[in-house]
Parts: C-alpha cells; sequence; structure tokens
C-alpha cells in the first residue's frame, strides 16, 4: 500500500470472493521491439516521496535476472524521498531517458506516489503507453495508472484497503479482487506492496522464460509467484485501528531503526524490512553507514545515508543484514522482531499494510 492514512476505511462494501471469476492470469510471453536484444524497463517515481518497496523491488528483481535493461527514473535528478523510509540518488530523469530511449521502453513500472495526479508522470506514462509500452501498476502506484486514462475498460486491481474507492472514482473499471496481479493486455496491475515480488518474477519469466524465473525465485525466497490471493484475508479489525493510534500518538517515545548499510548489499531485502519497521508507527527508520557518501547497491541503486556510524549510540536497534539470507526469510524475520519488540498486534497491522500473507 502506498498510504495508508489516505486509504478508504475497510468497513464499506466487500465484494464476495464466489462473485468473482476464475481468471488465469498471465503475461504474455515479451515480443522483442525495434531489434533490442533485450526489453528496456523504466522504473519511475517522483522524488518528493515515492513508496519504497514498490519502487525498489521490481528494479531489484529485474536487474538481478540480467535479461533486461532496467533504468531507476525520477522527475528530477537528485535525492528521492521513499515512503516511509530512507533516501534514495535519481541519477537519470524521465527527459533523460527519452533522449536515449524515443521508441520508448517496453515496460514500465508504477509504484504510488505522493501525487497521484502528477502531472509529469502522467503525461509521461500515457506517452510510454502510446509506443506500446507494457504499463504495470504496482499496489497503489494503480491511481496514477487510473488517473491516466489507461484503465478505462479494463480489468485492474489494487491495494486491498484502496479497492472501493477506486471502484467509486473508476467505474469504467472492472475490479477484481483475489489476484496478485491483473493482466489486461499492455496494463498489468497488482494488489499490495509484497505483490511486487511474485509480479517481478512472472515478468522475468515473460522475457527470459520459466527456468530463469525458477533459479531467480529461488535466489529471493519465493516458492510460488502465481496470482493466487485471497483479497477477503486482509481488513483492519478494531485491535488494528487501536494499536494505529496508540504508537501513533506515542510520537515520543519512537525508537530510532538503523539500517546498517553497505556497497553491494541487496536493495530489495533492505527495501522490504526498512519497508516493515517503519509502518509500526513506533518508529524513526534510516540508513546508516561509514561515511556520508551514497551506497551503491547490488543492482546500481544509490543509497543516501542518513547517518554515521559515529552516530550509533543514538539508536535503539540497529538491523544487519546477511548477504546469505533470501529476501522473504528477511521480511519474515523483521515481521517477527517486530512481534517481540512491539507485539504480534503492531506486526499484524504491518503485515496487512503491506498485504502480506504470513504463515
Amino acid at each position: 500500500m502506498g498510504f495508508f492514512l489516505n486509504c478508504t476505511n475497510s468497513s464499506e462494501r466487500i465484494v464476495e470472493p464466489t462473485l468473482q471469476p476464475i481468471l488465469e492470469e498471465k503475461i504474455p510471453t515479451f515480443q522483442p521491439r525495434f531489434n533490442r536484444k533485450r526489453p528496456v524497463i523504466a522504473v519511475i517515481g517522483e522524488n518528493k516521496y515515492t513508496e519504497l518497496s514498490d519502487f525498489i523491488v521490481p528494479y531489484g528483481v529485474l536487474t538481478r535476472s540480467q535479461t533486461a535493461d532496467v533504468y531507476a527514473l525520477g522527475t528530477n535528478s537528485g535525492p528521492m524521498r521513499m515512503f516511509p523510509a530512507l533516501q534514495i540518488e535519481i541519477q537519470t530523469t524521465l527527459s533523460d531517458f527519452d533522449r536515449s530511449f524515443p521508441d520508448g521502453a517496453d515496460f514500465v513500472i508504477v509504484p504510488a506516489v505522493h501525487d497521484s495526479e502528477n502531472s509529469t508522470l502522467i503525461r509521461w506514462i500515457q506517452s510510454q503507453a502510446s509506443k506500446g509500452a507494457v504499463i504495470v501498476g504496482i499496489c497503489d502506484g494503480v491511481w496514477l495508472v487510473a488517473n491516466s486514462g489507461l484503465l478505462s475498460g479494463k480489468r485492474a486491481t489494487g491495494h486491498w484497503y484502496s479497492l472501493n474507492n477506486l471502484e467509486k472514482k473508476f467505474t469504467q473499471t472492472k475490479w477484481i479482487r483475489n489476484r496478485h496481479y491483473v493482466v489486461d493486455k499492455k496494463i498489468i496491475t497488482t494488489t499490495g506492496v509484497t505483490a511486487s515480488i511474485p509480479v517481478s518474477i512472472a515478468l522475468v519469466q515473460s522475457i527470459a522464460g520459466k527456468e530463469k524465473a525458477e533459479r531467480i525465485a529461488k535466489e529471493f525466497g519465493v516458492n510460488d509467484w502465481g496470482t493466487e490471493h485471497n483479497t477477503s484475508n486482509f481488513k483492519f479489525e478494531n485491535k488494528h485501528y487501536w494499536i494505529a493510534a496508540k504508537n501513533l500518538l506515542s510520537f515520543w517515545s519512537y525508537e530510532n531503526i538503523a539500517m546498517k548499510v553497505f556497497p553491494g548489499m541487496d536493495e530489495v531485502t533492505l527495501a522490504l524490512v526498512a519497508d516493515s519497521y517503519a509502518r509500526t508507527f513506533k518508529t524513526n527508520v534510516f540508513a546508516i553507514s561509514n561515511s556520508e557518501q551514497t551506497i551503491r547497491t547490488r543492482g546500481g541503486i544509490f543509497l543516501i545515508p542518513e547517518r554515521t556510524s559515529k552516530d550509533e549510540s543514538a539508536n535503539n536497534h540497529s538491523i544487519q543484514f546477511s548477504e546469505n539470507q533470501s529476501s522473504v526469510a528477511a521480511l519474515n524475520q523483521a515481521l517477527a522482531h517486530i512481534a517481540d519488540l512491539y507485539g504480534k498486534i503492531t506486526s499484524s497491522f504491518v503485515a496487512l499494510q503491506i498485504e502480506y500473507d504470513v504463515r
């Protein structure tokens, strides 16, 4: 989910799963264009606020697959503030990309952003769609895709907490529940934050085949990247509203959670873990490094450290990352640690926000 506090009330009407048609969602096999040896993928964001995992996870998975040329783009160069935590340095803008690839991207990844009516992003998405790009709306990135006019007459999905509002505003779209992702020709949309993992692996399969997808899935700790998903499993109960208010109102006792970053680290694991701790409403989450210089991740993202190791005494907890641990295992470990620190209800509250089915 992009921005929890802006979403619709979960007590509103929910369509029963039995009313939804059972359709197999499959991303078509990629067909090369413009004599390119590999597809070109643009992951776009707004410099003010872009959802961390929505942006980083597809970028990291697709880059790791080495099956495409992947570009992290911003409306401007310079710092991009991620939501709900961390900052990255954008090297390439939308305009830079247009000059390098006038024929457009093959895939455009659209994460949740602060302003889903951002005219610069909307015009760029429309332009890329007109050039034949496949548009992939991740989680609440679907608002930006819908505001671009690309979902009229289409099937689509979104974060469970936003679906009722999406149905009310975009009545020409058939909104689907119980799918991790929905494919309608050259438009793909996903459910919550963690759906970025299966859809990214499905894109790898579309580009390079099932065997390659299986190898990448194993690296990230994923057993299945199909569309099976039960939307009805996700709803806030009174205890979740209560813990959210309680945690939010105790801002004076927020704890500092330091993510220890280092060159070559896995950006997908970092994003999922930082995202989780930052959604407790109990923490300030930031990247800490040995120096103030940007850190280049394994996939080529430039992280901006917000503190250095000399400030470590101000941390309540420091999170260290193992190079041998899969991203999914790290996410599960983070949710378990959150339960130990702040209670099981807070951990459950976080899992609901990122639409992650803890098993």
